[in-house]
């Protein structure tokens, strides 16, 4: 029986550039380049610019999300 490996196969990675992830989330590209650099949001570097997993942006939301009512 063959076990799966949790491996990321980076050609099925959506990535998303800073612009897109502050769209997405209705933020300042200052507030993702914060979540970036202290850790909360992973990213990688290409260059002198950042890119962000959707998937990264998505669970983010989800484990921030709270009901408030």
């Amino acid at each position: 029986m063959a076990t799966e490996h949790p491996e990321i196969h980076l050609a099925q990675v959506q990535f998303l550039t800073v612009a897109e992830v502050a769209a997405m989330m209705r933020v300042s590209k200052m507030t993702v380049y914060r979540l970036v650099h202290s850790g909360e949001l992973p990213a990688a570097r290409v260059g002198r610019s950042f890119r962000v997993p959707k998937r990264a942006v998505e669970d983010y939301l989800r484990s921030a999300y709270f009901d408030a009512g």
